[in-house]
């Protein structure tokens, strides 16, 4: 195997490693959006529990 052998193989290591690098970069945004997502509705779901149980408790209150 001669120097530009493997220089070529070099070349085609780095190229490679740069791609996969890139697909990493994708799925991570992709899997940071989705957690920022779910994130938004966890906020939404406790305000309306919060929201529910106060609106009991004040029935609960005015009952007794």
């Amino acid at each position: 195997m001669g120097i530009t052998d493997k220089v070529w193989s070099a070349f085609t290591s780095v190229i490679k490693l740069e791609d996969k690098v890139n697909r990493q970069s994708e799925a991570m945004k992709s899997q940071q959006q989705k957690i920022e997502d779910l994130t938004g509705r966890v906020i939404r779901l406790e305000a309306q529990l919060e929201l529910l149980t106060g609106v009991a408790l004040l029935k609960r209150l005015k009952n007794d």
